[in-house]
């Protein structure tokens, strides 16, 4: 049957979300639960969803954060169902951690703690033994230092800004940087034509690029050796950006100062120039809260309107309501879709009031306001054109 207006939506919650994330989704329309048969939407975390049998019925998928690694991404394009995550909502707390991690490389402080650590608090002349072991962690001030920065979004753009006013010189690359994210970029960074020229060219390298064919192993063997001996390379991006072999070499051979990163491995555990953290890059209290709110918000609009804001699988489609009755299509991007669905509203007496389409790649979504109720039938109909992925009829009673 049609979907009815006022219907009651089912969320599946997969890790602890936060309360006031959920609170965008009222309790008169939305129930969400972590034991939900046949949920209309997903609501994840860090939980790995590439083994999990996604429900049929789900319509949406909502990552609170912005990486989407662990959620099956094409398989979920295939059905229909946006991806949707929260971009910049944890860049504070992303570009925070980077600060820690460059103080950490520039002051030893890691190998201090551990020095101090193995202290016998018993020993007479503790006190003695601190003052003469401190000489072998003596850093150096990140002030007119070089960091450079690979990936100028949200993290990017806060990291240069924060590294500027503690004094440092800024040298930033980004092939695909937005243009909110040019405008947000300080005038004091530098412009780099590659990444060869950041690695090359700084004493400190911050990586902040997603996960994709052409980032996997963006520092390899044949770049890292343009870094400087004791330069600091960080990486609070995605594991897969760096060969953790061409690290430990450099390491290793003394052509790279320290590796400072969000994701420990068992190559990577107690090699003594790296430092890394158990994926803290988003976990602050803040943080959570933001994604939250974020794509609860997000999923909420897209579940009762249609719009689709911030879906990594599909194009940005935003309509305001004027009609009391919408369709929303997902369908595969080829010629000749938005005229067999004109024609199939056309042909059941429909008159369309206001209509959207936009592509993405291969995806392409369409919102249509049409100014009578829809039936079983028309949508059917839509349902079984060649290449239409998926229908959804979003009426609306307060209209």
């Amino acid at each position: 049957m049609a979907e009815a207006a006022g219907r009651r939506f089912e969320v599946l919650l997969l890790n602890q979300i936060s309360a006031n994330g959920l609170k965008r989704l009222p309790a008169e329309s939305y129930t969400t639960g972590k034991e939900i048969a046949r949920p209309d939407a997903v609501l994840v975390r860090s939980a790995d969803m590439h083994a999990m049998d996604v429900p049929a019925s789900v319509q949406a998928i909502a990552r609170a954060g912005a990486g989407t690694n662990n959620i099956p991404i094409a398989a979920m394009s295939a059905r229909g169902v946006p991806v949707f995550n929260a971009p910049g909502a944890n860049a504070n707390a992303v570009k925070e951690l980077v600060l820690t991690g460059m103080l950490l490389a520039a002051r030893n402080v890691a190998p201090a703690l551990r020095f101090v650590a193995s202290l016998d608090p018993t020993m007479p002349d503790m006190e003695k033994a601190v003052e003469e072991g401190k000489k072998n962690f003596a850093g150096f001030e990140l002030a007119g230092h070089t960091l450079g920065i690979v990936g100028l979004g949200k993290v990017g753009c806060l990291v240069a800004d924060a590294a500027i006013k503690l004094g440092m010189q800024v040298l930033g690359y980004d092939p695909d940087i937005t243009v909110d994210a040019a405008w947000s970029l300080p005038a004091q960074v530098k412009k780099a034509a590659s990444v060869a020229e950041v690695l090359k060219n700084s004493d400190f390298v911050t990586l902040h690029v997603p996960l994709v064919a052409a980032t996997r192993d963006m520092v390899n063997a044949d770049n890292i050796k343009l870094m400087r001996p004791a330069a600091v390379l960080l990486n609070f991006s995605r594991e897969g950006v760096v060969s953790e072999a061409a690290v430990l070499a450099a390491l290793d051979a003394r052509k790279l100062g320290s590796y400072i990163c969000d994701f420990p491995s068992a190559a990577l555990n107690h090699h003594a120039g790296v430092v890394a953290l158990p994926h803290l890059g988003a976990s602050t209290r803040e943080a959570e809260e933001n994604c939250a709110i974020m794509v609860a918000g997000q999923l909420r609009d897209y579940l009762e309107h249609g719009n689709v804001v911030n879906a990594v699988n599909f194009p940005a489609v935003s309509m305001a309501r004027e009609s009391a009755y919408r369709v929303a299509i997902a369908n595969a991007n080829v010629p000749n879709m938005l005229g067999q669905i004109s024609t199939a509203m056309a042909q059941a007496g429909l008159n369309i009031h206001n209509m959207v389409n936009k592509s993405r790649g291969d995806m392409a979504y369409t919102l249509v306001d049409v100014e009578s109720p829809v039936s079983d039938v028309v949508l059917d109909h839509l349902r079984a054109i060649e290449g239409v992925l998926a229908v959804r009829y979003l009426p609306d009673s307060g209209i």
